[in-house]
């Protein structure tokens, strides 16, 4: 019963570390994507950190991704920036990506 008990709480801590770490990926592609768009606005400095802050917070909308891209895109439309949708999503998955990677060399 006990190795059962001990099973059932490693199963729980991986999980709560597994979305922990999926939340810290998410948060850290959002600012890069948010920096990344504020270049593409023409912002720099201290704008381009309050514009990623943006992106950041518009991910609290709704569950995934649209809202992020929904604001971007958004931005861009109203800025004349001129950069397709597949564009965009491709940033995003290579942005997250990235940082996955930044994340786990930080664990080592």
């Amino acid at each position: 019963m006990t190795s059962m008990k001990d099973r059932e709480e490693a199963f729980e801590r991986m999980f709560v570390r597994d979305e922990e770490l999926k939340f810290r990926a998410m948060s850290r592609r959002n600012k890069l994507f948010g920096l990344w768009a504020a270049e593409k606005l023409g912002k720099s400095g201290d704008e381009a950190e309050a514009y990623a802050r943006e992106v950041m917070n518009a991910d609290f909308e709704e569950a995934g991704d649209h809202d992020v891209f929904r604001k971007v895109r958004k931005d861009f439309d109203a800025a004349g920036v001129a950069q397709s949708d597949h564009q965009i999503r491709r940033t995003m998955d290579e942005l997250l990506a990235q940082a996955v990677e930044d994340i786990q060399k930080s664990q080592q």
